[in-house]
């Protein structure tokens, strides 16, 4: 397969399509063939600043065969902005790659990766805080009854709250509630944004392990891997993060010490696939299940799909987010084609060449548009 990439594999063009909310990266190499890729959601339009300026130059021109070789001079000459906004505009370039020699090859993705098409379990990921439990649980056991998920996620605290919740009391009735209402049958779990000092999390383990949750996710500030692992050793239900992390040596790090039982890498803010195919491996010598976070339906939960139908261990579920256009506005138009139906709590990944999606033509006329060229 790499040598039949290698015949024409000259990166000739790279353009960006851009707002506030998403972006969306076109490459396309010496013989015209091209991949849709995307940057990394929020604030995607300074991220396209930043892929013209630190990833495009480096990329114009190169060969893609080696995908972590390129990835790793991009980080080594901007090796002074070691940060998240040039993780992000690398996924752009990282994805486009990927999705290029699948159109190529005419296989998707998950082939390429090792993977097969089929069906992924989801568990519905609501992203409110503003909303009563009560409201919560009866959204939710629609969700059940009409797209049949068995597994839910709510949130817990006041993101990067300090030990405070969204209101007094929320996160206490919500745990029972959300048990209550949903029954004993589904998979629950919370998250909590980074909102808590190790006392106080532990002290809301405590009521989650009572109520049979099985995911605490985030439960310190990210950055405290040490705040987390207390949390960690002292529960005997999972705790999980790693989302925000774009950084290898602190997922080396994190995975090491056992910070987390379950690992939660986002694709597109880690810089893409092959470096989240570094974490996974990582993950996979020291036997630590990986859940990636995909929080909204721009393409990253497509990413996530084809790399959980791949991955050796790879979590229970896929993470899918339940907020609509009246939540995340920006969601609405950006394919032609719908790749996220639900049926039976159930996502599939098929067997169209690449990603298998087109960007809708008039979203990106409507977009910021750059160019980088030979």
């Amino acid at each position: 397969m790499q040598q039949l990439w290698r015949k024409f594999m000259k990166i000739k063009k790279l353009e960006t399509f851009s707002n506030n909310f998403v972006g969306f990266v076109k490459l396309t190499v010496e013989d015209g063939s091209f991949g849709w890729g995307q940057l990394s959601t929020y604030h995607s339009d300074i991220t396209a600043k930043i892929f013209h300026r630190q990833v495009a130059p480096w990329a114009i021109g190169k060969d893609i065969d080696d995908l972590d070789r390129l990835l790793d001079l991009i980080t080594e000459r901007e090796h002074k902005f070691p940060g998240s906004y040039l993780r992000r505009a690398m996924s752009g370039l990282d994805t486009s790659i990927w999705d290029l020699r699948g159109r190529v090859a005419s296989k998707p993705v998950v082939e390429l990766l090792g993977g097969s098409t089929g069906k992924l379990r989801a568990y519905a990921s609501s992203m409110k805080r503003d909303i009563t439990p009560k409201e919560e649980a009866q959204r939710l056991k629609i969700l059940r009854d009409e797209k049949g998920f068995d597994a839910f996620k709510v949130r817990a605290g006041a993101e990067v709250g300090r030990d405070s919740d969204e209101w007094q009391g929320r996160t206490e009735e919500i745990i029972p509630t959300i048990r209550k209402e949903l029954g004993a049958d589904v998979d629950l779990l919370i998250d909590a944004n980074s909102c808590y000092s190790p006392k106080r999390a532990i002290e809301i383990g405590h009521i989650l392990e009572d109520c049979n949750f099985c995911h605490f996710e985030e439960p310190c500030p990210y950055w405290e891997l040490e705040q987390t692992k207390k949390v960690t050793d002292a529960l005997t239900l999972d705790v999980t993060g790693g989302e925000q992390d774009c950084d290898l040596p602190t997922w080396r790090r994190m995975i090491e010490m056992r910070a987390v039982d379950i690992i939660q890498p986002d694709i597109l803010y880690l810089g893409g696939i092959n470096r989240t195919l570094r974490v996974v491996e990582m993950a996979n010598n020291a036997n630590i299940p990986v859940t990636p976070h995909c929080a909204n339906l721009s393409l990253v939960t497509l990413f996530t799909m084809h790399l959980l139908r791949a991955i050796k261990g790879g979590g229970k579920y896929l993470e899918f987010s339940i907020e609509g256009v009246d939540y995340y506005p920006w969601q609405e138009d950006l394919f032609l084609n719908d790749p996220f139906n639900i049926e039976d709590g159930m996502v599939e990944v098929f067997d169209s060449p690449g990603w298998g999606v087109e960007i809708n033509p008039s979203w990106l006329e409507s977009s910021d548009y750059e160019k980088s060229e030979i």
